[in-house]
């Protein structure tokens, strides 16, 4: 390349280094590599911060929507919404407050319930979800379970 080389009275001389007009990219690829990596670990700790312990079951997976609720029961029975505590007897009035939508339906529901849980406290809030005109509601599970052993005998009758 003969941009950098000048010639006076003969002789050759390099004169300054012109300006490379070339763009490197690699550190910029470097950069969103780690960006990537970082949000792909990230990304399944953003759906739900309360540590519940799932029930196992054989169900397909839902498909998450923008618009949906996650109200969340711990092993001790508190109930959150999102991330948010409610108080004791507070439920009815933090789901007065949820957003409706412009449709009236409201969102969908998504309860994660932990599974040392008793079948009544899943059903209370359930109950006062179904009150408070919640209508759609999705249970969530852990996927992978064996099938379950259907009893034949005078057990299963009644």
């Amino acid at each position: 390349m003969a941009m950098g080389i000048a010639q006076v009275g003969g002789r050759t001389r390099r004169s300054r280094r012109a300006p490379m007009a070339e763009i490197n990219v690699t550190p910029f690829v470097d950069v969103m590599l780690v960006l990537l990596i970082i949000f792909m670990v990230t990304a399944p700790l953003l759906t739900s911060g309360v540590p519940i312990e799932l029930p196992d079951s054989r169900a397909n997976p839902i498909d998450q929507t923008p618009d949906q609720v996650t109200i969340s029961i711990d092993s001790e029975g508190y109930v959150f919404i999102d991330d948010t505590r409610v108080p004791v007897g507070g439920l009815p009035e933090a789901l007065e407050r949820l957003d409706r939508g412009g449709d009236g339906n409201g969102p969908i529901i998504v309860l994660r319930g932990d599974r040392a849980l008793d079948y009544g406290r899943v059903m209370a809030v359930m109950g006062e979800l179904n009150r408070a005109g919640f209508n759609s509601i999705s249970l969530v599970t852990n996927s992978g379970a064996r099938q379950p052993a259907v009893s034949s005998g005078s057990d299963a009758e009644e």
